[in-house]
């Protein structure tokens, strides 16, 4: 199926089974026949273009509500509207959440987002406070999302095109909520004299060089930590 439709398919469970359905035309209908022998077809319902808004729900942490532009935020929170586009983060996943907990307990300084995604952590911490802030990841339609974020928010980014190969900016804090084996070379990397990183599991504990975790943070089985340097 992820030869045949490499953008994607989609999983239900079907009377005990799993069935792998796919959203095609005639031509994408004949290739499954082939592959596979054998497919069930029927019409696609209407509305199916606007059904991925259904998972794109708005979260409330602290003072803050992030949520996508066709939802309306609450009136006494500090709004964060995101539209991920093709970026990932849209501030519904439980490591994002438990970096805002542990970052609007940070005194408001400069900081640096690695790998912002859509640019929810970037934005929520500029509306929060944080100055200036910089952002950057190595995917550029998430630059894209994020400048485009930005803009829909009314803040001011530095958002830049950039990995973790790259000479990193020098920031008071920085924060990176992305894969654990990317956290872990970090530390060796980072100017901040504190980090926030998540992006992975309760069970996994990665240290960073030169650094000790001060605070940990979980939820549904995710963790966030605060890393402070020795």
């Amino acid at each position: 199926m992820l030869e045949l439709f490499p953008t994607g398919f989609e999983e239900l469970e079907s009377s005990g089974a799993l069935e792998l359905a796919a959203y095609t035309n005639a031509a994408g209908e004949e290739r499954i026949w082939q592959a596979f022998g054998g497919a069930a077809t029927s019409p696609v319902e209407e509305g199916w273009e606007e059904r991925w808004r259904q998972f794109h729900r708005p979260v409330r942490v602290g003072r803050l509500w992030i949520g996508p532009p066709w939802e309306e935020p609450e009136p006494d929170a500090l709004a964060v509207v995101i539209d991920p586009g093709r970026a990932f983060g849209t501030g519904g996943h439980p490591t994002t959440r438990l970096c805002l907990e542990l970052l609007d307990r940070e005194e408001r300084v400069s900081l640096l987002d690695v790998g912002c995604g859509s640019g929810v952590l970037a934005i929520a911490a500029k509306k929060l406070g944080f100055d200036p802030v910089i952002a950057f990841d190595f995917d550029p339609e998430a630059v894209e999302a994020t400048e485009r974020n930005a803009a829909v928010n009314g803040v001011r980014l530095d958002v830049r095109l950039a990995d973790l190969r790259d000479a990193l900016p020098r920031t008071e804090l920085a924060v990176a909520n992305i894969a654990e084996e990317a956290v872990l070379a970090l530390g060796e990397r980072l100017g901040a004299s504190r980090v926030i990183t998540s992006g992975y599991l309760v069970s996994d504990e990665p240290a960073l060089p030169f650094f000790r975790r001060e605070h940990r943070v979980e939820a549904a089985g995710w963790a966030a930590d605060l890393h402070v340097r020795v």
